[in-house]
C-alpha cells in the first residue's frame, strides 16, 4: 500500500466514467479528479512534478492515448481504469475491463514498459489507417445521425464505390525500399491478427514494431477481396497472396495525394500534413499491469 494518495484522473464523458470514479474512490487511496482530454497533460505534468511515481487515468482509448503522450519518456508509470467502449490498449496488456478489478490492479500492480507509435508528432497506441477506411468513417459519421449506425455503415460502404483514390507508400524492409500505389494502408502497434474473430487485436507472442498492411492497387474490388481473404484466412494467406503485403517494420512513410489529408488514429479522424511519417518507440511508456498470480500469492 503506498504511503500517500495516488493521483487519478477520470474523464466523466467516457462511456462509464462514473463507474470508474466510484471504483477508484471506494479504495480510498486515490486522489480522484475529473479531467478533460484537452487539459489532461497539464494535470499529469503537475502530478509528475509533485513526485508521483504513478498516475491513474480512467477513460476511453483517446483519453488513455493523451495520458500516454504526456508520460512518454518519464519515470512516472501510467495506471489504467478502462472507461470506453472498446478499450483495446487495456485488453492488449491484460488490464481488466471490470472497474473494480482495474482499480485494484492500478493500485497494487507492477510497472512494466510498453511500445508506442507516432504518425508525424501524434502518438497512438493501437492502430492507424489511411485511405479508403478514412473516407468510409467520415461518411458514416455524417449519415449516422439520420440513418442510425447499421444503415449508415451500409450506405457509407456503398458510397465508397468510385471514390477510391490511390496514394504512394514507401517502406524500408530489411534495408530495401519498397514503393506501392495503394488505396488502403493499415498500421498497428505490434503484430496484429487479421483473421476473424480476433481481427485487429494483438497477436499472442507477435513481433514488436509497426505492423503495416498495404493493399496493392487502388480499386474497390481489390479492397473487398483483400478484406475477405484476411478475415477468413488471416496473416499467412495475405503473405502468400498478391492482393496485399504485410510487414513488421520500424518506420514507414506515406505520401498523400494532397498536402493535407485525414488519417484515422486510434479511431479518431485527424488532419495531417503529407508525408505521413510513422515510427515505433520501443519501451517508451511505463505501464502498470496486474501482477502475476504467483506474485499476488
Amino acid at each position: 500500500m503506498p504511503d500517500r494518495s495516488i493521483p487519478a484522473f477520470v474523464n466523466p464523458h467516457s462511456g462509464s466514467g462514473q463507474a470508474a470514479s466510484d471504483a477508484l474512490r471506494e479504495l480510498g487511496t486515490f486522489d480522484v479528479e475529473e479531467c478533460d482530454p484537452d487539459s489532461l497533460d497539464d494535470q499529469i505534468d503537475q502530478a509528475v512534478a509533485s513526485g508521483a511515481d504513478r498516475v491513474v487515468v480512467a477513460g476511453g482509448d483517446g483519453t488513455i492515448a493523451k495520458a500516454a503522450s504526456a508520460l512518454v519518456g518519464k519515470p512516472t508509470a501510467l495506471g489504467i481504469v478502462p472507461g470506453g467502449t472498446l478499450n483495446h490498449f487495456a485488453r492488449d496488456h491484460g488490464i481488466p475491463t471490470d472497474h473494480k478489478e482495474a482499480a485494484e490492479a492500478a493500485l497494487d500492480g507492477e510497472a512494466t514498459t510498453a511500445d508506442v507509435a507516432y504518425v508525424n508528432d501524434r502518438l497512438f497506441l493501437n492502430t492507424s489507417s489511411v485511405g479508403a477506411y478514412v473516407v468510409f468513417v467520415r461518411t458514416r459519421e455524417r449519415l449516422e445521425r439520420y440513418l442510425g449506425y447499421r444503415l449508415a455503415t451500409i450506405v457509407a460502404a456503398l458510397r465508397l464505390l468510385g471514390r477510391v483514390r490511390p496514394f504512394t507508400v514507401v517502406l524500408e524492409v530489411e534495408g530495401k525500399t519498397r514503393r506501392y500505389r495503394s488505396a488502403l494502408v493499415f498500421v498497428g502497434v505490434g503484430e496484429r491478427e487479421l483473421q476473424l474473430p480476433a481481427m485487429g487485436s494483438r497477436s499472442e507472442d507477435g513481433r514488436r514494431g509497426l505492423h503495416v498492411l498495404v493493399v496493392r492497387g487502388g480499386t474497390w474490388a481489390r479492397l473487398v477481396a483483400a478484406g475477405l481473404v484476411a478475415a477468413v484466412r488471416g496473416n499467412a494467406a495475405i503473405a502468400r497472396g498478391s492482393l496485399a503485403d504485410t510487414f513488421v517494420v520500424d518506420r514507414c512513410s506515406i505520401e498523400l495525394r494532397r498536402p493535407l489529408g485525414r488519417v484515422a488514429v486510434d479511431g479518431e479522424l485527424v488532419e495531417m500534413k503529407s508525408p505521413l511519417e510513422y515510427r515505433i518507440e520501443r519501451d517508451a511508456l511505463r505501464l502498470v499491469v496486474p501482477r502475476a498470480s504467483s506474485d499476488r500469492e
